[in-house]
């Protein structure tokens, strides 16, 4: 077994899952599938465009990406495979 190049990765990953869930199922019912979507769509709209973060030095995530592609726009690549719905591996 290989082990992760960042293992705080992990870590990042499932405290954002628990940010989400307490943000959510946490403290609401939900008499749908659509109400849980509509409100996980929303929350986290609202993450991203509005909550600040110190890690983020005081800037939301959409703020702290668009300064950084001023910076250097080189480091955001375009790939048309990311365009792609549904899987991404190719077929042939």
């Amino acid at each position: 077994m290989t082990r992760p190049r960042h293992p705080w990765t992990n870590d990042q990953v499932e405290r954002m899952n628990r940010t989400i869930k307490d943000a959510t199922v946490g403290c609401y019912y939900y008499d749908c599938h659509d109400q849980l979507r509509q409100h996980l769509a929303d929350f986290v709209s609202a993450y991203n465009f509005a909550r600040r973060l110190k890690t983020l030095k005081g800037l939301a995530p959409y703020e702290f990406i668009c300064k950084t592609w001023l910076k250097d726009p080189k480091r955001f690549g375009f790939d048309t495979v990311h365009q792609t719905p549904g899987s991404s591996i190719p077929l042939s």
